[in-house]
């Protein structure tokens, strides 16, 4: 499959609906566009007193608050780009365990080779539907006997499971085959980097941004937004809901993007696309061992659209 990277207009940027946050956010900067209607209706005035809001305090609060807003987004996206290193992590310690099966092992039926692969399979959507929070099970059947499906069932973590039976595969594949001690050095360190992707995804889904933090940040903005127009409705009069649309869109936007990348696992639009990656995953062990591949599936389809 080739993948043709353009670079879209300018219209598709400005009216591009696929990635936008604007379906989270729209309610929100609607209702600080009406606040700003009413604001400039009643001329900044609630029951009879005239609040006057200089723009000083709300130019040192805003670069405050942007400030604040860089600062979670750029947590919230290493821990998007950590978990994509992950997934790489783990393609490429997929594809090297199916070549070192294929090339170190040729007395292996392809029924036998086969076997072990299907397991390596199983684990990358074993640990996609336990980052998503999936059913355990969901498209694993497949790639077991009825035995090992139904030992599965009783385990509290598939995935690790799975590695466990990888490593016993392996072993004895070695034994039966007299490999030398190197070779096996060799897979158990592949193995070993497929538990490191396992551990340090579960770090990533287990550990979310601490929450007071988040909450003085939800709320911080929401403030900021609402009481902006009494500030702006004096100096730039009945354009202050298009200033106040502007500003909500951008500090609202910013404050729900940090939200869907701080949990790259999810399956909102801005998320990793699991079941892509697994597919990919899945289509490139099998190639090596002369299987069947099965259809791609498209990045943009694997989120909630």
């Amino acid at each position: 499959m080739i993948i043709h990277s353009t670079t879209p207009s300018t219209f598709a940027i400005l009216f591009s609906k696929k990635g936008s946050i604007i379906p989270i956010i729209w309610r929100r900067v609607l209702f600080t566009v009406l606040l700003s209607s009413v604001v400039v209706l009643s001329h900044g005035t609630l029951y009879h007193y005239k609040i006057i809001i200089t723009a000083a305090p709300f130019t040192i609060w805003g670069i405050t608050l942007a400030i604040f807003l860089s600062f979670r987004n750029n947590v919230a996206y290493q821990r998007f780009w950590e978990a994509r290193t992950l997934w790489g992590q783990l393609l490429i310690s997929s594809r090297n365990l199916t070549r070192q099966l294929v090339s170190f092992f040729p007395q292996l039926t392809k029924e036998e080779q086969q076997a072990i692969t299907n397991k390596i399979i199983a684990f990358s959507y074993g640990l996609r539907n336990r980052l998503r929070d999936n059913s355990p099970l969901q498209d694993l059947e497949p790639y077991l006997t009825k035995q090992e499906y139904q030992e599965l069932e009783k385990s509290p973590n598939i995935p690790n499971n799975l590695l466990s039976k990888l490593g016993i595969e392996f072993a004895n594949v070695c034994q039966k085959t007299n490999t030398n001690a190197v070779l096996l050095s060799s897979v158990d360190r592949e193995l070993s980097h497929l538990s490191g992707v396992l551990s340090g995804c579960e770090k990533i889904k287990n550990t979310p941004l601490p929450f007071p933090y988040i909450l003085l940040l939800h709320r911080t903005v929401h403030i900021y937004c609402f009481v902006l127009p009494f500030c702006l409705v004096d100096s730039i009069g009945w354009t202050t809901p298009f200033a106040v649309c502007f500003l909500a869109y951008t500090f609202f936007g910013l404050d729900a993007l940090g939200d869907q990348i701080s949990d790259p696992f999810d399956a909102q639009q801005n998320d990793l696309p699991l079941d892509a990656m697994s597919r990919n995953l899945e289509i490139n062990v099998k190639e090596i061992i002369g299987q069947e591949l099965p259809e791609p599936i498209n990045p943009v389809d694997d989120v909630l659209m």
